[in-house]
């Protein structure tokens, strides 16, 4: 039976469909390409709808065999979602009942759930483990533990098991080349870092420089998207091999400033990179890193691209390469 991926045309989705695929997956994908990208999932079978639209989630499961479920399909934008909270409050969670409703209804067993490292808020300490107190700092983060919370309660009433993946920072492209990061607009560091690297931006804008860091400028902890595809393959595998619902941190465990990144894409790139600073954005916090031991120990899950360097060389042979003939 066939895996849907809803936000499958997205950034993570793409990598994701194009890692089950590898590994021999029938996949439909479920999206409404606002902001996914048809380029991105060739050869697969596509359903166009919108999660908010309950008769368009219904309809897919009326249409197609499905076994499993993996969601990407969130607005996921920090910033935004302190400026206009209630979009995120109807994408993240009322598409996400949407779509839980539909799945108890078609019978369906298996859900991954796409997290984020949101759901913690300020770190009281580092690397961050699944036990860290949930405290988000933003609605983004605040709508994503809401559907982990969720998801609790449609296991103990319909036996759904699920997997929730907390990512931190997804980053780089597949080494082939031909897909990869491309938003509009963009809001990603490393995207952003390499769009001024080829002079598509006039300088890259660095949002605080007084954060308790080496530097003064915000550390991040950077995985690879293909490393973060990989993980969602053996959560299914997890599950249908009759094991319980967990939450497992993604990350490789090491922070990078702002800066430093800055630093190591003047490196990799070899190319000036102007920037400016400016003010904090409300609702980041200053660091976040991963602690991801518990998804190594049960999952088995080992990335592969746990560079920093590397995952930024990825990243650059699809913008100067495959990401000119996309449309934005």
């Amino acid at each position: 039976m066939a895996v849907l991926i809803v936000g499958g045309a997205g950034y993570i989705g793409s990598h994701t469909v194009r890692v089950l695929q590898r590994a021999g997956r029938d996949i439909i994908v479920f999206d409404n390409f606002e902001k996914g990208h048809p380029e991105a999932i060739q050869g697969v079978r596509i359903f166009k709808g919108d999660l908010r639209c309950a008769d368009d989630v219904r309809a897919v499961f009326k249409k197609h065999t499905i076994e499993a479920v993996m969601h990407f399909s969130a607005y996921s934008l920090v910033g935004e979602s302190m400026q206009c909270p209630e979009r995120y409050y109807e994408n993240n969670l009322y598409g996400t009942l949407n779509l839980l409703n539909a799945m108890q209804q078609a019978g369906i067993r298996y859900f991954i759930f796409s997290s984020t490292a949101a759901v913690y808020g300020e770190p009281h300490y580092v690397p961050i483990d699944e036990v860290h107190p949930t405290l988000p700092t933003n609605p983004y983060g605040e709508t994503k533990l809401a559907v982990e919370r969720m998801l609790r309660w449609f296991e103990r009433a319909y036996g759904l098991k699920n997997i929730r993946l907390r990512y931190f920072n997804a980053a780089g492209a597949d080494p082939d080349g031909d897909i990869g990061e491309l938003h509009s607009p963009e809001s990603h560091l490393i995207p952003i870092v390499l769009s001024a690297a080829l002079g598509d931006r006039d300088d890259i804008a660095v949002y605080g420089t007084d954060y308790d860091t080496l530097d003064g400028t915000c550390v991040r902890d950077y995985i690879h998207v293909n490393d973060l595809a990989a993980a969602h393959v053996l959560a299914l595998e997890y599950l249908e091999d009759g094991n319980p619902s967990d939450v497992f941190n993604l990350g490789n465990g090491n922070g990078y400033s702002v800066q430093q990144i800055i630093d190591i894409a003047r490196k990799v790139t070899n190319r000036d990179i102007p920037v400016t600073h400016t003010d904090r954005r409300p609702g980041d916090p200053g660091t976040l890193i991963a602690g991801s031991d518990k998804i190594k120990r049960v999952l088995s899950w080992k990335p592969k691209f746990n560079n920093i360097e590397t995952i930024i060389e990825t990243a650059w042979r699809w913008h100067t390469g495959a990401a000119k003939t996309w449309e934005k």
